[in-house]
């Protein structure tokens, strides 16, 4: 699962580098919780929250079998 879960974060990262950011995959574990951490302008961002839920989170939900929930850290 943590291969599919690194794929569909490149589809993610170009929109993030734009704005100045990025984000890092720290951990996938057995229960379908993926933790990530933004970095740059993304980190500390008062729409960092939206930007795991609503675009991490609903993509890596759609595309990888078994993802539940992003959480940021």
């Amino acid at each position: 699962m943590r291969e599919k879960v690194t794929e569909v974060l490149e589809k993610v990262r170009p929109v993030l580098q734009r704005d100045g950011g990025d984000v890092e995959l720290v951990d996938v574990n057995e229960d379908g919780i993926v933790l990530v951490r933004l970095k740059g302008a993304c980190q500390g961002c008062p729409g960092s929250t939206m930007t795991i839920k609503a675009v991490i989170e609903n993509l890596l939900v759609k595309e990888v079998p078994g993802v539940k929930q992003v959480i940021g850290i």
